[in-house]
């Protein structure tokens, strides 16, 4: 009797663990590690944010933000690159082409790994009206002289324009510039413009000594703009020196360049001429933008139909042309080198 107890109890323990080894686990839930923060490289005001949809890719150091929002009592769409001037692994590459070209076909033809293109100066044709300079080598200067009427007379006038450059350790600056000289390589920086304007008698063309100041422009690379927006950490815009008029007071798309105290150059579209969502900018509320961002220097690049900024072969703003990409015929490329 005993023995078939025990018989009787080995099987029930047996039949119960081979039914404990044949029900499946419990269903765990996968592990899922949480996507790491980017921390923005600079401080971001209500409103913008990270444009993470476009950073693939990107290395340390480089980030795109985008805004959609309120700004001034007028709703702006706006995109803006942001990379840290001192990480020598970064180029600022602005570029010539004798045909104009989109700002999307100088990204596509570039060689090397490409991160991003904006539009560049100001234009006629395929001339450029303004600096372009890479390598040290100057293959445009800034206008030298425009034409205005005074006293009933065509006569020229010799402005000292904007330009953005970097030196050779990649430290930023903008500056009101001429090209000094019959050659174009000696370009000379002041500290204040020409103190030109319109209806009266021109200032004296530029100098080493005129305008008071001057001194040698420390670039390798650089590209002119008008006007200058922000000097010294004030808005400062100098369009009436400049004797630049681009529909100033007037909502417009626009693009910009400049950069914070501590090195991080900023480059900025303006998405326009698209109402009625979004008509642009003018250049006082440009400046203001900018200086949200935290810029103490900055300079206005050509714009209206001519704003487009590329990011990892996509456009971000919508072109002011009905959509379609101006030909350009100077651009600057941020790359790896």
């Amino acid at each position: 009797m005993n023995y078939r107890i025990f018989a009787i109890l080995a099987l029930v323990l047996t039949i119960n663990a081979c039914s404990k080894k044949s029900n499946p686990p419990a269903d765990n839930p996968p592990v899922v590690t949480p996507p790491v923060a980017v921390t923005p490289i600079i401080s971001l005001p209500a409103g913008w944010k990270m444009a993470t949809g476009f950073m693939t890719g990107f290395p340390a150091g480089i980030q795109l933000y985008s805004f959609d929002s309120i700004f001034n009592a007028q709703k702006i769409k706006a995109y803006c690159l942001a990379y840290d001037s001192k990480i020598t692994s970064f180029e600022f590459k602005p570029v010539l082409s004798a045909t104009a070209k989109t700002p999307s076909q100088f990204f596509a033809e570039e060689t090397g790994i490409t991160l991003a293109c904006i539009n560049g100066g100001y234009f006629g044709g395929n001339q450029s009206f303004s600096l372009v300079k890479y390598n040290n080598i100057v293959t445009s200067p800034n206008i030298k002289s425009v034409t205005r009427t005074f006293n009933g007379n065509n006569t020229a006038y010799y402005p000292t324009r904007g330009a953005f450059g970097v030196s050779s350790t990649g430290t930023p600056s903008v500056a009101w510039v001429y090209n000094v000289g019959a050659g174009n390589d000696l370009i000379y920086s002041y500290p204040s413009p020409s103190p030109n304007a319109v209806n009266s008698s021109p200032q004296p063309q530029p100098t080493e000594t005129f305008p008071a100041g001057g001194a040698v422009w420390n670039t390798t690379a650089a590209i002119g703009g008008s006007p200058v927006l922000i000097k010294n950490n004030n808005i400062q815009i100098t369009d009436a020196e400049e004797l630049i008029s681009i529909n100033n007071t007037t909502s417009r798309p626009r693009s910009a360049i400049g950069y914070l105290s501590n090195g991080i150059v900023l480059i900025l579209a303006v998405e326009g001429d698209n109402a009625p969502n979004y008509p642009g900018i003018h250049l006082a509320d440009l400046a203001s933008l900018l200086k949200t961002l935290g810029c103490t220097e900055a300079l206005n690049l050509d714009g209206g139909g001519s704003t487009s900024l590329v990011v990892n072969s996509t456009k971000t703003v919508r072109p002011g042309d009905n959509g379609v990409e101006r030909p350009v015929v100077s651009a600057v490329l941020i790359k790896r080198k």
